[in-house]
């Protein structure tokens, strides 16, 4: 078994905390993305998406998308939960988890790709959509903070795959020009707690 990896990548950061948090190592593969590895042969062959992270199983199965990945280890080793315990749990976490994924990381990554000097040359960039993303982000934030005074993580009382997810995204918003304002002060106290985690490295 082995983790084709980005250390710079959203979504391979999220199964690397996933599997940290789980106390696990798996072997890891990291994938040249700036040098194009990624966009040819033979690793279209692992993942015609070109994207990671892939884990990669004995017998050659290829499981690609981060969240399936943290599925598959989920089944494997269920403790601690972070998927939940019960259906109602299973439930909210996949709520929240989704909605993570829809409004914060998903917003900040447009963000990113149109509107930094990064990407220049190498995706379209469109600025009015990067603005649009841009404000999106911080208007989903804004509502995140009001949920969170309401409980200490994204989903209920524990932490769960909906926190790893949104730590991910603002983690990238943080270092590409779209933090946390400083006003919202539940969600901040919220960031401040899950990155101080010894599993946020990862």
């Amino acid at each position: 078994m082995k983790l084709y990896d980005l250390k710079a990548g959203t979504n391979p950061r999220r199964v690397r905390i996933f599997l940290a948090e789980k106390g696990l190592t798996i072997p890891r593969v990291e994938v040249d993305m700036p040098g194009g590895e990624n966009r040819r042969e033979p690793y279209l062959q692992i993942n015609p998406m070109g994207t990671m992270p892939v884990l990669e199983l004995d017998d050659g199965t290829h499981i690609a998308e981060s969240v399936a990945i943290c599925r598959y280890f989920e089944e494997l080793h269920p403790n601690p939960p972070l998927f939940g315990t019960t259906p109602v749990e299973r439930a909210l976490v996949e709520m929240w988890n989704r909605r993570m994924e829809l409004e914060i990381a998903r917003p900040l990554q447009d963000a990113f790709v149109h509107l930094s000097a990064y990407w220049a040359g190498k995706r379209e960039q469109i600025p009015e959509v990067g603005k649009f993303a841009q404000r999106t982000a911080l208007a989903r934030m804004a509502w995140l903070d009001g949920e969170l005074a309401k409980r200490p993580f994204i989903a209920g009382e524990r932490y769960s795959i909906a926190d790893i997810t949104a730590q991910c995204g603002l983690l990238l918003g943080k270092n590409t020009g779209t933090p946390i304002p400083a006003e919202l002060a539940h969600l901040a106290r919220w960031f401040g707690e899950v990155t101080s985690r010894p599993t946020a490295r990862a």
